[in-house]
């Protein structure tokens, strides 16, 4: 359970809380208002399908209060552990994806970046990334989710498949940039100049965001709504509460 006197702020995940798809929760925006009213908040996604422009546009288009500044994504973090080495790398990465990337070097290839690639997850790219690593590379996984609810409203394959593949091809071990990844969650509570133990993260993927924040010393709380099967409560990870979906919150800090 949560002491939610001691909780100064939130980290919500987007994609199967705060809407699934394209269509927002019901409800969901007032909630959103609602917290933002009483706690600072960040935004965290392990989409690697848009940058982080895209995202903050739909989320404006659907209605929600977030400014650009507190919207986490696995992509950005990624483009700029690139930038900072000033590295070369070759891109395994939706069209939209890449456009957003434009500006990194491309050789000499120190690093192999997947994301979820969708159609550009070919024979052909997935050879030259397991040819790069082969040479040298290092492996860099964006994120490393297993699936995702998809338009049709069933559970679709993502990432961490191809990257599972290529660690066990090459025998190399990726270095994760997104969720679950420690420093992911605490480069967003750091944003809010509070303390892992004072910020709660809301979220529908049990291991990505609520084991992931568990274990960087946050609170984690998972939503039945999005990506979330009854199965994943057999999975052995105790969540620090439970909720039908994000507008339940508001019964805790009320």
């Amino acid at each position: 359970m949560i002491d939610f006197k001691k909780i100064k702020g939130f980290l919500l995940d987007l994609d199967g809380v705060l809407y699934i798809i394209d269509k927002p929760i019901e409800g969901a925006q007032e909630t959103l208002k609602k917290l933002k009213e009483k706690y600072p908040v960040r935004f965290i996604t392990n989409t690697t399908t848009k940058p982080r422009k895209v995202v903050y546009e739909k989320l404006i288009k659907m209605g929600f209060d977030v400014k650009e500044e507190e919207i986490f994504s696995a992509l950005e973090a990624t483009k700029q552990f690139l930038k900072e080495r000033d590295a070369g790398a070759f891109l395994i990465l939706t069209d939209l994806a890449l456009e957003d990337m434009k500006d990194i070097k491309r050789e000499p290839v120190e690093y192999v970046v997947i994301g979820d690639a969708r159609d550009n997850f070919t024979y052909e790219n997935m050879n030259k990334a397991f040819r790069y690593l082969m040479d040298g590379a290092e492996l860099l996984a964006a994120a490393k989710n297993k699936y995702f609810r998809d338009k049709d409203g069933k559970l679709s394959l993502d990432c961490g498949a191809y990257i599972t593949g290529l660690e066990f091809a090459t025998g190399k071990k990726a270095k994760l940039i997104g969720k679950p990844n420690k420093d992911f969650f605490l480069l967003a509570v750091k944003s809010m100049g509070l303390k892992p133990e004072e910020v709660a993260v809301i979220g529908d993927d049990i291991e990505a965001d609520v084991k992931g924040a568990m274990d960087a010393g946050l609170k984690g709380i998972l939503v039945k709504t999005g990506k979330f099967t009854p199965q994943d409560l057999e999975k052995g990870i105790k969540p620090d509460l439970i909720i039908e979906n994000i507008n339940q919150i508001l019964e805790y800090i009320d």
